[in-house]
C-alpha cells in the first residue's frame, strides 16, 4: 500500500496542546465490528463499555524530561543549543538529536542549564553522542529539576513545555524511567478510574516500553514496505503473560491501552502464544497483521500517514480506520498526545 492511502485531512483546530480536565473527562470514539457506535462516550465510562474478565494491558514506562538547553562554547563564539537525550550507553554517554545540529563538530563543548557539562563526540546521521561530565543517575537527577518534557513537535510549535506538563505528561502508571515520550492513552487514566475499573471485575497488567522520540519521525517513504521502524526496548513480564492467559481462560478480552502495549504485546506472541520477553522490538504492524493477543486497543487520535495510523488500519481494517477519522473529524474529537481517545474492538 501507499503511505497516501493513510493521508487524511485534519483542520488544525483539531490539535490539542492541553489535555482534558479531568484527564477521564476526554471523549471516547467506540467503534465495534458492528461500526461506530452513535452514542458520546467519554473516558470515564469505560466502566460501562468493558466486561467482568476484561484485561486492560498498560503501558509503566516513565517519561525523562529529556530535553536540555545550552550553549556550544568554541574560542569567544556562543551558539543557543536544544538536545533531546534519547537514550544511555553507558560510560556517561547518551545517544541525542539538537537543534542546529549543523553548528556541532566533534570535540564541541556544551554548557547546559544547571552546570551540567556534555561534550559532542560522535554522529551518526542526525543523531549526536554526548559524554557528560557525570554518571546517569546524577544526570537524571539534575534533569528531574532543569530538563524540560519532551513534547511532541505539533504541541512545541505552538508553545513551549511548562511545569503543568511535568504531571500532564506522565500516566498514574508510570514507574520506569526511559521513555522521551509518553504512552499517550494511558493519559486519560486516574486513580479512580483504576478503582471502578477494578470494582467491575476489570483486570489490570503492565507492560514496559520505553517510547523514543522515532515514535515522530515522519514516514518519508512511498510504500509502507519501505519505512523501517526505530528500535524500542520492552520487556513483557512471566506475571503479565500468565494474567493475558488465565484472562482468555475466563472469556475476557485483552485490551491494549496504547499502540506502545499492542506493538510489545504483538511482539511477545510472534510465535503465535504470547511468552516473557525482554529487549528491542521494532514491529510494524501494517494492514494483513495476524493479531494473536489484543481483542482490544484503547488508543488515541493519530497523525495522517503515521505509522500509528496505519496500526489502527491494521487492527479495524482500512475502510473501517477511514470511517473512524472521518467521523472524529466530523464530530470534532480533539487530535493527538493531549487529545480525545477511542475504544476499538476486533
Amino acid at each position: 500500500m501507499l503511505v497516501a492511502d493513510f493521508d487524511f485531512d485534519l483542520p488544525p483546530a483539531l490539535i490539542a496542546d492541553r489535555p482534558a480536565v479531568p484527564r477521564e473527562a476526554a471523549r471516547l470514539l467506540h467503534y465495534t465490528p458492528k461500526g461506530i457506535d452513535p452514542k458520546e462516550w467519554v473516558v470515564r465510562d469505560l466502566p460501562l463499555l468493558l466486561q467482568p474478565n476484561d484485561l486492560l494491558i498498560f503501558n509503566d514506562t516513565k517519561v525523562i524530561p529529556a530535553k536540555l538547553y545550552g550553549c556550544r562554547r568554541r574560542g569567544p563564539a556562543e551558539v543557543r543549543i536544544e538536545a533531546l537525550l534519547l537514550k544511555s550507553e553507558g560510560r556517561r554517554r547518551w545517544t541525542a538529536m539538537a537543534k542546529p545540529a549543523r553548528r556541532l563538530k566533534i570535540g564541541d563543548h556544551i554548557r547546559f542549564d544547571g552546570d551540567i557539562d556534555a561534550e559532542m563526540i560522535d554522529r551518526a546521521g542526525e543523531r549526536l553522542v554526548l559524554a557528560f561530565d557525570r554518571d546517569d543517575a546524577e544526570l537524571l537527577a539534575a534533569l528531574e529539576k532543569v530538563g524540560a518534557m519532551p513534547l511532541p513537535p505539533y504541541i512545541t510549535a505552538r508553545r513551549a513545555a511548562d511545569e503543568r506538563d511535568r504531571l500532564d505528561y506522565q500516566t498514574v502508571f508510570a514507574e520506569k524511567l526511559g521513555a522521551v515520550a509518553a504512552p499517550t492513552a494511558g493519559l486519560h487514566f486516574t486513580p479512580e478510574l483504576v478503582r471502578r475499573l477494578k470494582g467491575i471485575g476489570v483486570g489490570l497488567a503492565r507492560v514496559t516500553l520505553h517510547v523514543g522520540a522515532g515514535t515522530f519521525v515522519p514516514v518519508k517513504a512511498d510504500r509502507i514496505e519501505e519505512h523501517r521502524m526505530h528500535a524500542e526496548w520492552g520487556e513483557v513480564s512471566p506475571a503479565t503473560v500468565e494474567a493475558i492467559r488465565a484472562a482468555k481462560a475466563a472469556g475476557g478480552r485483552i485490551i491494549a491501552v496504547g499502540t506502545t502495549s499492542l506493538r510489545l504485546l504483538e511482539t511477545a506472541a510472534r510465535t503465535g502464544e504470547v511468552q516473557p520477553f525482554r529487549g528491542e522490538t521494532d514491529i510494524f504492524i501494517t494492514p494483513g497483521f495476524n493479531f494473536h493477543v489484543a481483542d482490544g486497543l484503547i488508543t488515541n487520535f493519530h497523525l495522517p500517514k503515521s505509522t500509528l495510523v496505519m496500526l489502527v488500519a491494521a487492527f479495524v481494517g482500512v475502510e473501517a480506520q477511514r470511517a473512524i477519522y472521518r467521523h472524529a473529524v466530523e464530530k470534532g474529537f480533539r487530535f493527538y498526545s493531549y487529545g480525545d481517545t477511542s475504544l476499538l474492538l476486533r
